[in-house]
């Protein structure tokens, strides 16, 4: 499971809502939340944030936080 995968499963959301609100498919919510390899784009994390009513930053800190600059 990746890090959207478990932050969608500790928020308890529908991953077939998100895809109806977001236009992206089920497929492609189920990749996102299931294949680590999987990159997730601007655009869907911020479709996903507003489907879920997350501030788009507060889901990008979520996921990313432990990146950092070199």
């Amino acid at each position: 499971m990746t890090k959207l995968g478990l932050y969608l499963a500790q928020k308890s959301v529908n991953k077939s809502e998100i895809a109806r609100k977001t236009g992206l498919s089920k497929a492609r919510i189920s990749e996102l939340s299931l294949n680590p390899s999987t990159r997730l784009q601007a655009e869907e994390l911020y479709k996903i944030a507003l489907a879920i009513d997350v501030a788009p930053c507060d889901l990008l800190e979520a996921l990313y936080r432990e990146l950092k600059a070199n």
